[in-house]
């Protein structure tokens, strides 16, 4: 019998044991894959075949202006994320088991609002009458109220706050592999707090920074609600651009090109992350 099913894996040209991987192959290659070609095509042929789109996409002052800001939004996203999950993360790794937990849930229940519900609480907080802007007045350390919204401020505080999540879960779970000996080692070699932290538990941690901030890196590139709602006009991303070239200009052909643009360097990246990982997992090894 064993003879027989070899003998029918081969004659159908595919591996032993790939049959139980076909229908997630076709689900990928019917929900990505389809799409992915349809959209590229759509980009060379609409409104007629060439690279017109491409051509006028990069060569428009206010949509590479468009570029720039989403690579610099996703930037300083990124940045402030890992500034504020790395000692939460930290945090969770040393503490007690039942608070942790505690905590724990706590960051996990924040991924189970709505997106849309958070962002609006965000806009009532932020607003020049809202909660921040009077308790700062009330406090006496402002005597006007901030611009916390409609700019890259507000678009940075909300996004980061939804971020958050996504990179802490990568960076526990780096910390808490990281032997604490290792710490009270370098400080028995008289090793300041900040030399153990900058040349031990910070080299150590890196593959999850470099997970957590590859993921929030790209997701904030593909980001739309949050910014449509707390940025401005000047901040728009090329999210909301893509939206409001396919939906109010209908212009398909021009909406594709962007998208698979950004497509593409999304995948870049990631295959760079995998390349960087490799090559340091390699070097280890040896």
């Amino acid at each position: 019998m064993q003879g027989s099913s070899f003998g029918r894996s081969s004659v159908a040209g595919l591996p032993a044991g790939s049959g139980s991987a076909l229908p997630a192959l076709l689900l990928v290659g019917l929900f990505f894959i389809v799409p992915v070609v349809a959209l590229l095509l759509r980009s060379v042929t609409d409104p007629e075949p060439g690279l017109q789109n491409y051509a006028a996409l990069f060569g428009s002052g206010t949509y590479v202006r468009v570029f720039l800001n989403t690579f610099l939004v996703a930037s300083v996203v990124t940045a402030v994320t890992i500034l504020v999950a790395f000692p939460v993360a930290w945090m969770l790794a040393i503490m007690p088991p039942a608070k942790g937990s505690i905590v724990f849930g706590i960051i996990i229940l924040s991924m189970w609002t709505n997106l849309l519900t958070r962002t609006y609480a965000w806009m009532v907080l932020l607003q020049r009458t809202g909660v921040i802007n009077r308790a700062l007045m009330g406090l006496g350390i402002i005597h006007e109220p901030l611009p916390l919204i409609n700019n890259l401020a507000g678009v940075t505080i909300g996004m980061v706050y939804i971020m958050l999540p996504f990179m802490i879960l990568p960076l526990v779970g780096t910390l808490r592999a990281i032997d604490p000996m290792t710490l009270r080692a370098a400080a028995l070699c008289g090793a300041s707090p900040f030399e153990a932290f900058r040349r031990i538990l910070l080299p150590l941690s890196l593959p999850g920074v470099a997970a957590g901030g590859l993921m929030v890196f790209v997701m904030s590139l593909g980001y739309f609600v949050t910014p449509a709602l707390l940025g401005g006009t000047s901040n728009m991303m090329l999210a909301e651009m893509i939206a409001q070239t396919v939906q109010s200009l209908l212009n398909w052909g021009l909406g594709s090109a962007a998208a698979f643009v950004l497509l593409v360097v999304t995948m870049a990246l990631y295959a760079i992350q995998l390349r960087l990982v490799g090559a340091k997992r390699a070097g280890g090894g040896i």
